[in-house]
């Protein structure tokens, strides 16, 4: 491991915390500096941290920081990630890339010009959840795989989130929000998507935010907010997907893989460490597998130490831009299926990352 990347982060709302709780266990990137529209909660978490409170514009100007980690709403990711660029600095953003592909691609772009990189979450699927679950298929465990099937589905994040508007405006609703986990899933496992169809909707239940100081506020609703697609990807395995956040109960299993030799329960793609269990044709029952390759005890933060060993040795990143921009395309392209009702094809493509071996660290591998 060579000289830390020094990392300012830009939005230090809920989930910059999972962040923060993992950077120690992180030892290629070094914090340096935090940034919020908020400046006293950027002052607070700058003091709780021991680093830089600073405005946007300091952070993305500040020769300290070689990479932004960008934990804005979705509606400033593009923007965010193209003004740190300009400042000379590698991206790592929270998903979805953009709010759309027509504004995802000029940060890939600008990015390939300037040599720099941009990577995205999810890194759930470098833990050794998803990654067990790669290498079973990979090994043949199952068979051929012959499809998959996605079921997420909740009542809706107000329930428990503070400030849940966003979720309900464009680039969040189920599949925005929740998507990039299965379809980053999806896509590793069987390669790119080549063309979708899907149908979506919302009901006219009232959105009411139930904690925190807004508790009782309305929501308005701007997204779909159920959602089901069938995806078919170039190797030819068909994936059904499912998200809601119409649903207040359910039985239906969140992810599985079927085979021409057995079934693979796949663990939450939104956890990295979840056990996976195997039925195979001999028995059918399903028994817990032990864990055979991934990041181990990985948290959020992993896929931009990943990054980060990817620019000291020249290698390709998994958690990329690339990938996120392809899984952006499925979500665009599933969206304009269901009002349209036809077949979209998708016109991106993207290598599958390559898989995270057994005891592998991201500082290091």
């Amino acid at each position: 491991m060579g000289v830390p990347l020094n990392v300012g982060v830009v939005g230090v709302g809920v989930i910059s915390r999972q962040y923060f709780e993992h950077f120690p266990q992180l030892p290629n990137l070094r914090l340096t500096a935090v940034a919020d529209l908020d400046v006293a909660r950027a002052s607070a978490v700058a003091a709780e941290q021991g680093v830089l409170g600073l405005s946007v514009d300091e952070l993305l100007a500040h020769p300290e920081v070689d990479a932004v980690l960008n934990l804005t709403i979705p509606q400033a990711h593009a923007e965010i990630a193209l003004r740190a660029l300009a400042a000379g600095k590698h991206v790592y953003g929270e998903k979805p890339l953009a709010l759309s592909t027509a504004e995802a691609a000029p940060v890939l772009e600008r990015a390939a010009a300037l040599g720099l990189r941009i990577g995205s979450a999810p890194d759930t699927v470098l833990g050794t959840g998803i990654q067990t679950a790669l290498a079973l298929l990979d090994d043949g465990r199952i068979g051929d795989p012959v499809a998959a099937a996605v079921a997420w589905s909740a009542p809706g994040h107000e329930l428990w989130h503070p400030a849940p508007a966003f979720y309900y405006q464009p680039g969040g609703g189920p599949l925005f929000d929740m998507g990039p986990y299965y379809l980053t899933s999806l896509v590793s496992f069987f390669g790119p998507v080549v063309r979708v169809s899907g149908a979506t909707g919302r009901s006219t239940r009232e959105r009411t935010v139930a904690t925190g100081p807004l508790a009782g506020s309305t929501i308005p609703v701007d997204v779909d907010t159920h959602v089901t697609a069938i995806l078919e990807h170039a190797s030819g395995v068909i994936s059904t997907v499912t998200v809601s956040f119409e649903v207040w109960a359910t039985r239906a299993p969140k992810f599985e893989v079927y085979g021409t030799a057995g079934t693979i329960a796949v663990p939450d793609p939104n956890m990295f460490s979840d056990p996976v269990a195997v039925a195979t044709a001999d028995d059918r029952e399903f028994r817990e597998v032990p864990v055979a390759a991934g990041y181990a005890d990985a948290g959020r933060g992993y896929g931009l130490a990943d990054m980060a060993r990817a620019i000291e040795t020249g290698r390709p990143h998994r958690a990329s831009g690339e990938l996120a921009f392809h899984v952006l395309e499925i979500m665009e392209s599933v969206i304009r299926a269901g009002a349209t009702h036809t077949v979209v094809e998708l016109s991106s493509s993207v290598e599958r990352p390559a898989p995270v071996p057994l005891g592998a660290r991201p500082e290091s591998w």
